[in-house]
């Protein structure tokens, strides 16, 4: 996070307590689509508007509360053009909004205005708030219009500008989030920033037509002070995004890092700090890893009992699957009910990477929910999956998930409904509530006297009944726009899910989605952003590229098709040449042709997703050790290095690139199954192989009547069948050991990698009273 303020930005906030109010100007009775306060529009464009809508109408009901008598929307404004559902849902606002791009700000520029920029997305619980409070009232909306130019921006869409404006705010203010509502001059400075602003005072915040007269007022008065603080600003901006003098990294950092966690970490419920709680699933998934490194079962306690928190929490759906954004408390009682597809995919691997590492079932439930939620609800007719689903249906957050203790009792009946309604911690109250595992089930059935086997076919039949019972009330509204990025987390998801799940039909479904990307988001071979009814304008971002390539990586582990590690290594190679930095040796997120914006996004922090440059430093580590490619091992180490001073000093704001590190100190295994890939004893092998744990281990299949694969993986010419039969070679960084084609010798040799593994770092860590001089990373 930035932490550091910004002194014109605090003085210029001080500035503003001493503006007074702007005064607005009349207006004559609006013509047709005439928005309140703004310029009438040109014919061309309200003949382009009203098309739009009429291409639009009966899709859905304009979400609006100004209506005609026939049920058209009063207001229409040059949104209706776009095809991001986000900016589509305020194109009938009375604001006169504009998408990004160069006619908003040269507008501003030729009218002497300030610009608004709004910027949110579509399941975004406070950016409707606000909607509905500010920018769907006729009189804010035309104190907005007269006065500034409003930008509305889609956050997933554009990354890049999210990326820049929301660090100036977290200059500004220290803390930033969505809606971000950012005031910038025409030449894209911003001046003045904050999130969610009420329509009145509250508290803190100053009401949203407040906040602009003073703006205004300050932009008419003292335009000197503005433009100040906005080149301040924009420069702290700016310097931030520089990289600093890479640091030293070793297995001290990710040593200091564990110990950090814990000191973090919350021994009565799981998970780290107080509310509101996140589900930080790569740092979870590093705890694992670390406590295969070391045998440090405090590492991976605190990663169970988080994992085993959450599921039993109202965070988790434990009636149709899947997971909402995060808990609002630290009990993992109420959640906040938006469901993202990055969410599911990266809480499903890292209840995988949990089973795995427990060596058994503990968790296998969870993630398999998680899959059947994704595949029901946020997967299109096409196999690509789908954005978010809200956090509000029926005018309500969380009201499609909540219920009372009447409500269950109503749909169970009197002999089933009060026992789950104990079960789930429901009391008497009226208030609707999610439902959570609030007592140990085992300990439960114990106390009820019941019989497990029993419960878990009851359970199932509530389960349908609620579920049956919850279709009935309005839907949650969904984000069906298809982004590159998040589908690359759910085919690793998938893929991983396959391997560990040992179930083919997630592999099935991870190909499907990853047919539609590289047929339908590529160009020319050139990565898209976003699909919606048709492939967007958009070329892909850097994250695009690096969680594409991690999602086709684990998917062809989890088939061993080979087109799949094919097009992981074009992407790679696509990706480093579009987004190389030769000044600082990193991976810029924007490639050259993408638009310049005042400063550059290249945040190495892990936000709510991980950083795109860790993703890549990792999956260029992998690929280069499978492939014996050094160019991509030595980039993927450059990558490491870059602020690993900042990693040094702050690492639980690395997890990802911590688990990069992992990889990248080793000892690293290559293991390499050879024989016909539908042979069922390759089958068997492969299965036997992915109910190990093998963290840093990288997986290829030799199949003689493959020779793209051959090509690319050299290494595999060596490695053969052995008398005819399927065969496995574990080998450690490239020494192997002899061949097998038994599935014990097989479990044998990889567990006694873990075994010797936590014993060399046993020793080392006696050594030591203290953290030894850090060596540099090879």
């Amino acid at each position: 996070m930035l932490r550091r303020s910004v002194r014109a930005a605090t003085a210029f906030i001080a500035l503003l307590v001493s503006c007074g109010s702007v005064r607005v100007a009349a207006q004559s009775v609006p013509p047709a689509l005439q928005l309140p306060g703004a310029p009438a529009f040109s014919p061309s464009l309200q003949q382009e508007l009203r098309s739009a809508w009429k291409a639009q109408a009966g899709a859905s009901q304009p979400r609006t509360s100004h209506l005609n008598a026939d049920g058209s929307p009063q207001y229409i404004n040059r949104l209706v053009l776009s095809r991001s559902p986000y900016l589509q849902q305020h194109a009938f606002n009375p604001v006169n909004w504009y998408p990004w791009g160069d006619e908003a700000f040269a507008t501003a520029k030729r009218e002497n205005k300030p610009v608004f920029l709004s910027i949110g997305y579509a399941t975004c619980h406070w950016c409707h708030v606000m909607e509905h409070e500010c920018f769907e009232e006729e009189a804010i909306a035309k104190l907005l219009n007269e006065n500034f130019i409003a930008v509305k921006v889609d956050r997933e869409e554009r990354p890049d500008i999210d990326a820049v404006y929301i660090a100036a705010v977290q200059r500004m203010t220290g803390s930033a989030g969505w809606p971000l509502s950012v005031f910038l001059t025409s030449d894209r400075q911003p001046f003045y920033g904050g999130t969610y602003f009420p329509p009145e005072d509250a508290g803190n915040r100053p009401g949203f037509p407040k906040l602009l007269k003073m703006l205004k007022t300050a932009w008419d008065t003292k335009r000197d002070s503005v433009v100040e603080a906005s080149t301040e600003i924009t420069k702290a901006v700016r310097d931030a995004a520089n990289m600093s003098p890479g640091g030293t990294l070793d297995e001290v950092v990710l040593l200091r890092a564990a110990a950090h966690f814990a000191t973090m970490f919350d021994p009565v419920n799981g998970g780290f700090g107080k509310a509101p709680k996140f589900p930080q699933a790569h740092v979870l998934r590093f705890l694992c890893r670390y406590s295969y490194r070391t045998g440090d079962a405090v590492a991976q306690n605190m990663a169970f009992a988080s994992l085993d928190h959450m599921a039993r929490g109202g965070m988790n759906d434990l009636i149709g699957g899947g997971f909402h954004r995060y808990s609002t408390d630290a009990e993992w009682r109420v959640p906040h009910y938006e469901k993202m597809l990055y969410d599911q995919a990266m809480d499903a691997q890292a209840y995988l990477e949990a089973m795995r590492a427990s060596d058994g079932a503990a968790f296998r439930d969870t993630p398999r929910e998680i899959f059947t939620y994704v595949l029901r609800d946020m997967t299109s007719p096409d196999g690509a999956f789908y954005t978010a689903e809200d956090a509000d249906s029926g005018g309500e957050e969380g009201r499609f998930y909540t219920w009372t203790r009447k409500e269950l009792v109503g749909v169970l009946g009197p002999q089933d409904g009060p026992l789950f309604a104990d079960l789930f911690g429901m009391n008497d109250s009226e208030v609707p509530q999610p439902l959570t595992l609030a007592v140990n089930t085992a300990d439960f059935l114990k106390q009820r006297k019941i019989n497990p086997q029993q419960f878990v076919r009851t359970m199932a039949k509530m389960r349908v009944g609620l579920m049956s019972e919850r279709l009935k009330r309005p839907r949650p509204a969904r984000d069906d726009k298809i982004i590159t990025a998040w589908n690359g987390l759910m085919i690793a998801a998938l893929a991983d899910g396959a391997k560990t799940l040992h179930d083919e039909n997630l592999a099935v479904a991870a190909a499907r989605a990853a047919d539609f990307v590289l047929t339908h988001l590529q160009r020319d071979g050139r990565l898209l952003r976003v699909y919606r009814g048709s492939a967007g304008t958009i070329p892909g971002y850097l994250d695009d590229y690096a969680y594409l390539i991690h999602g086709l990586h684990e998917l062809y582990e989890a088939t061993f098709e080979s087109r799949w590690l094919l097009e992981a290594d074009r992407l790679s190679r696509e990706m480093i040449r579009l987004f190389d930095d030769p000044a600082t040796g990193a991976l810029r997120y924007a490639a050259d042709d993408h638009e310049k914006l005042i400063a550059a996004s290249n945040s190495l922090e892990d936000q709510a997703l991980p950083a795109p440059q860790s993703v890549a430093a990792y999956e260029l580590l992998r690929l280069g050790r499978l492939t014996m490619n050094k160019a991509y091992e030595s980039r993927g180490r450059a990558l490491l290095a870059l602020n690993g001073a900042d990693v040094e000093q702050s690492p639980t704001a690395y997890a990802f690139r911590l688990m990069a590190l992992d990889f990248a100190i080793g000892p690293t295994q290559e293991i390499v199954l050879a024989g016909a890939r539908n042979d069922p004893k390759i089958k068997g092998l492969a299965t036997t192989l992915y109910s190990l744990y093998a963290p840093r281990a990288v997986v290829a299949l030799h199949d003689a009547d493959d020779k793209k694969i051959e090509q690319l993986v050299p290494f595999l010419r060596q490695q053969n069948m052995v008398g005819g039969r399927a065969t496995a070679y574990v080998c450690e960084n490239y020494v192997c050991k002899l061949p097998t084609s038994e599935v014990e010798k097989l479990r044998s040799l990889v567990l006694a990698i873990r075994d010797s593994q936590a014993k060399a770092d046993k020793a080392a860590g006696e050594q030591h009273t203290s953290p030894p001089a850090p060596a540099p990373l090879p």
